[in-house]
């Protein structure tokens, strides 16, 4: 009874969703034909589709909801089959029918699975916060709760080791000048005897010192002052030159997309950042994803790098993306559900302001981006610290990748 509540429950919740993406009628998917038909049929029923890719995902729903004690093997092929897409269909974002077939199938499975078991088939995991997150599946599904890692930023107690290296240099200077009067003090108590004739060695070595030993004394104690006075001012420079707070990093909602009139490695995005803040700009994603894959989706994009023209066309951002090692997947960072329009990234332990436009001359994108990846959960991360919102951090389906 149960097993059988379980499956009506999966084929209205494919039922609901699957109208809803394709724009059909839900009162002509009457609740006779969900009870009644089984899996495969109710499909046929609504899509109307005889694609072999799509009917290859619906014949594993139709095995996944009928083979009791095979789920582990059935998800150990799904998790393989998403180990290097974030869809079933095809290279880009937009889910599918598939999709929605496939996730309403597994779905009452993963919610008496134990999350231990569940970390088996990570990329099986990823996907289906991706799906729920993106897919309206109406009120017959409520959103499962996936396990996410906590994470806790490492400190960078940067201050408190210039305090401690200060506190640690004036000890060793007070102690050396303790340690001089204690000697000072010593002499004074010898025989006048043993005192005199250091003295006057001293003063005979100091007298018979050319004027131009005592002049290259002095020059080589300047030069050495010197560079004691350049040595932090360089290395605050570097620091400066590659710390993330520089970069004006906000979420922003893609409104249009099109593809570039001349480049067709290229699309263009009109991105709405808030309060009427409207951005266009120019990305390489054509060969990964479609302008409607990218419509209406929220990216995270540094927005105060110089404006400047991509093959005749004005771009006025930088969309952040992440890719695998050998480039065969690329997608924009996701935000997380509930982050604001605008809202700018922050990093753990970098509070500086922003600058108003970056120096394309320093390079400084060049020195940063080498430490911007996406770690084992598929945070975005600046030399491991998350890209974090007012609603948490960051994400890709893809793992320890590339961003940039």
């Amino acid at each position: 009874m149960a097993a059988a509540a379980d499956l009506t429950g999966t084929k209205r919740v494919m039922a609901c969703a699957l109208c809803k993406h394709l724009n059909v009628d839900p009162s002509t998917v009457s609740n006779t034909t969900i009870e009644q038909s089984d899996i495969a049929s109710l499909f046929s029923h609504i899509v109307k589709s005889s694609q072999d890719e799509v009917m290859k995902w619906v014949k594993f729903s139709s095995d996944f909801a009928g083979s009791d004690g095979k789920q582990h093997a059935l998800l150990d092929n799904l998790n393989q089959d998403l180990s290097q897409k974030s869809v079933l269909l095809g290279d880009g974002l937009k889910p599918s029918v598939a999709d929605i077939v496939v996730f309403a199938t597994v779905q009452a499975f993963v919610t008496r699975v134990s999350d231990s078991e569940l970390q088996k088939f990570p990329h099986v995991w990823r996907w289906m916060d991706y799906i729920q997150n993106i897919v309206d599946f109406g009120t017959t599904s409520q959103k499962i709760n996936l396990a996410k890692s906590v994470f806790d930023p490492p400190s960078h107690p940067k201050k408190a080791d210039k305090v401690d290296t200060e506190s640690s240099s004036k000890k060793a200077v007070s102690g050396q000048k303790n340690a001089d009067k204690s000697n000072g003090s010593t002499d004074s108590k010898k025989p006048a005897g043993e005192t005199k004739a250091p003295e006057k060695e001293t003063t005979a070595a100091k007298d018979n010192k050319t004027s131009g030993e005592k002049k290259k004394d002095k020059s080589a104690g300047k030069t050495a002052e010197k560079a004691s006075e350049k040595a932090p001012e360089k290395t605050a420079d570097k620091d400066s030159e590659c710390n993330i707070s520089i970069l004006n990093i906000q979420v922003g909602l893609i409104r249009k997309a099109w593809k570039h009139p001349s480049a067709d490695s290229l699309l263009v995005e009109e991105i709405d950042l808030g309060d009427g803040n409207v951005r266009q700009v120019v990305i390489g994603l054509a060969k990964y994803c479609s302008p409607d894959d990218l419509t209406n989706r929220h990216v995270v994009l540094i927005t105060n790098v110089k404006p400047g023209k991509l093959r005749d066309v004005m771009s006025a951002g930088l969309v952040l993306c992440a890719s695998t090692e050998d480039h065969t997947a690329v997608e924009p960072l996701i935000p997380p559900g509930g982050a604001k329009i605008g809202e700018r990234i922050s990093f753990a332990g970098f509070d500086g302001k922003p600058e108003d436009v970056l120096n394309p001359k320093k390079k400084q994108l060049d020195k940063i981006t080498p430490h911007l990846r996406t770690d084992e959960n598929g945070i975005a991360t600046f030399k491991g610290i998350p890209f974090t919102t007012s609603a948490g951090p960051c994400r890709s389906s893809i793992r320890n990748g590339n961003v940039k």
